[in-house]
């Protein structure tokens, strides 16, 4: 399903006040989209579809996509003539499903889901793909059912977020920790309740920046784990006061371990960038959005190099370049959800970025998105190439700097190209007959996007 979108004076002002951007950001390129309109939709938020996941595996990349029916295996290698290879029910299914989440370790996938007292932990052998799939454990024997999941793939341990056994009695955990020495034979670890709910985790090298709902930020030391005293895990640092301080929903922490994105599942709650660099002094970098509604709402997401790609519910796909932490600006969009109304949880759930030639959305109603992943901007520059215009505002030409850029293209303010010049022979643009106001470049060079801007013309 694919929905143009006119970018009018209002979004574009809207966007520039946001994110201090000096141009729109673009859509993406939708190259497959699917959605089974036979499988029955949740009673609670219509939702068909749940979490998103990838992998690489024999030479194919795979999508992977929940359902109320159970987990769907697609080949995206060919993104415009993807299909599904293989499905493996859930062992809970039906119109009381909402969540499924996944995480993959050492050729197996690991699948839970929050609904049903026959839900199992399910660990899937992914090494056959694309051809086929394989099940080789479907146990309640260690819990019922999870929120979500988290492998730390570093140390083999395995993160299971707010956890509900029914077998062989009912009780709750905030979070359990099981190794995975033996990937299809999990064993627990610790069962963690220092705080009464983590709805999820993003653990590196046993260090877990830990997402407590309303109980904020909790970052913990699990590297004690497996040793022979049973040794308590340390609390590093905690933020509980900060801009927009809701239900600490998600998060997700860049390369280098120094800014961790966090989102609040509440409506109109900003994004936080948060400064992780010194756990005695967490700090907010920078707050930001959509700009699409005053009620949208992020729900997941993912860093990937200087990039964070954001499931945004009602919004859909939403990219932020945060090279700079304290200016993030959206780069990429693609709204994957018709209706125009951000009441209840609708829209995008899932983001996956992660393989070479696709970024994986789900969408909770209309199922599978598959987007190219060739981007519009040189992501790979982390420091921009100077590019400034002059004089800016101009009066009837302007000059570009850049000596890198082979071609200028030339927007109006509802996105319509006004212009389209070459660069080789002269850096000069001549106003001609374009009227007086705000216009928005982008600078090229082999084809490729180096730098977007802003030029007014009295």
């Amino acid at each position: 399903m694919k929905k143009i979108i006119i970018l009018t004076f209002i979004n574009l002002f809207i966007v520039t006040l946001c994110f201090a951007q000096p141009f729109p950001s673009w859509q993406a390129g939708l190259l497959y989209n699917w959605q089974d309109t036979s499988l029955t939709p949740s009673w609670q938020y219509d939702n068909t579809y749940n979490e998103i996941w990838g992998v690489q595996i024999n030479g194919a990349e795979i999508a992977i996509i929940g359902s109320t029916a159970g987990t769907h295996f697609f080949d995206v290698t060919n993104p415009t003539t993807a299909s599904q290879v293989d499905f493996v029910a859930g062992a809970f299914t039906g119109s009381s499903v909402v969540h499924r989440d996944y995480h993959d370790y050492n050729g197996y996938l690991y699948v839970v889901c929050d609904e049903g007292n026959t839900s199992t932990l399910q660990i899937i052998d992914i090494n056959n793909l694309p051809n086929s799939v394989s099940v080789v454990y479907d146990s309640n024997v260690l819990f019922t059912k999870s929120h979500n999941i988290f492998i730390d793939t570093a140390t083999a341990k395995l993160y299971v977020c707010a956890i509900k056994h029914t077998n062989p009695i009912s009780f709750s955990s905030a979070m359990e920790v099981y190794s995975l020495a033996n990937p299809v034979s999990p064993t627990l670890l610790y069962t963690y309740n220092d705080v009464g709910h983590v709805h999820d985790a993003y653990v590196r090298n046993d260090t877990a920046y830990l997402n407590c709902g309303n109980d904020g930020l909790r970052i913990m030391d699990f590297s004690m784990l497996g040793t022979p005293l049973p040794v308590q895990p340390t609390l590093l640092a905690s933020l509980t006061t900060y801009p927009d301080a809701g239900y600490n929903h998600s998060g997700w922490l860049n390369d280098d371990g120094t800014v961790y994105a966090m989102l609040d599942e509440n409506h109109g709650f900003d994004i936080k960038l948060l400064d992780v660099s010194d756990f005695n002094n967490i700090t907010v970098l920078s707050t930001f959005n959509s700009g699409v509604d005053t009620n949208s709402m992020a729900h997941n997401a993912i860093i990937k190099d200087i990039l964070l790609f954001v499931s945004y519910y009602h919004d859909g796909l939403r990219v932020f370049n945060i090279a700079d932490p304290t200016n993030p600006f959206q780069v990429l969009y693609y709204d994957t959800y018709l209706p125009n109304n951000h009441s209840s949880y609708k829209g995008a759930w899932g983001v996956y970025p992660n393989l070479p030639s696709s970024i994986l959305i789900s969408d909770m109603q209309t199922g599978l998105y598959v987007f190219d992943s060739a981007l519009p901007l040189n992501v790979n520059n982390v420091e921009q190439i100077a590019g400034l215009v002059f004089p800016n505002p101009a009066q009837n030409q302007f000059t570009i700097s850049n000596n890198k850029a082979t071609s200028i293209l030339l927007y109006d303010i509802f996105g319509k190209r006004v212009m389209q010049k070459s660069l080789v022979n002269s850096k000069t643009i001549l106003r001609g007959n374009l009227a007086s106001g705000m216009y928005f470049y982008s600078l090229k060079t082999k084809g490729e996007i180096i730098e977007n801007g802003k030029v007014i013309f009295r």
